[in-house]
């Protein structure tokens, strides 16, 4: 029975990676450049608004499905006697640390303490400051890890 729903989540978190990876590629690539350029205050309003859009139910459906069927995966994985189960646990598990746990012990903390704060303080300004570096520095990793995550899980379907 768990051999024939594989297939399945497999490409369910190979679709889900690649589409939570690319929307991470495009802060690394220019958003956060972007918003870096902007004056801090600006910068600050811009990206404590796209903070509040992105928790809507299409991103929730689409992150929380992703890790979902990537944990399915990884815990399924030592269970399954389909080809590429390896690699099957290997994507899970790039997809549910580098991307779920990732963004939830460093980018979600980093984006309640901007949230906080009043875009036209100078704490503001201060913050802002080490909050685009270090947030950028993990969402770099994070892009990584679900771009990882897809290929991998898109290999192993059509071994």
């Amino acid at each position: 029975m768990l051999d024939r729903v594989i297939p399945t989540v497999t490409v369910v978190a190979a679709v889900g990676s690649g589409l939570v990876g690319g929307l991470l590629f495009t802060f690394s690539a220019f958003l956060m450049t972007v918003l870096s350029r902007l004056p801090p205050a600006q910068g600050i309003a811009a990206m404590q608004s796209i903070n509040v859009a992105i928790l809507n139910p299409l991103f929730g459906l689409l992150f929380f499905g992703t890790t979902v069927a990537g944990l399915v995966l990884a815990v399924a994985a030592p269970f399954s006697d389909l080809p590429g189960a390896l690699w099957r646990l290997v994507g899970g598990l790039l997809f549910v640390v580098g991307v779920f746990g990732l963004t939830m012990v460093v980018n979600v903390p980093l984006n309640n303490e901007l949230a906080a704060v009043d875009p036209a303080s100078v704490d503001g300004a201060q913050l802002w400051e080490r909050y685009v570096a270090r947030w950028t520095a993990w969402n770099h990793v994070r892009t990584l890890a679900a771009i990882a995550a897809a290929t991998i899980l898109t290999i192993v379907m059509s071994s």
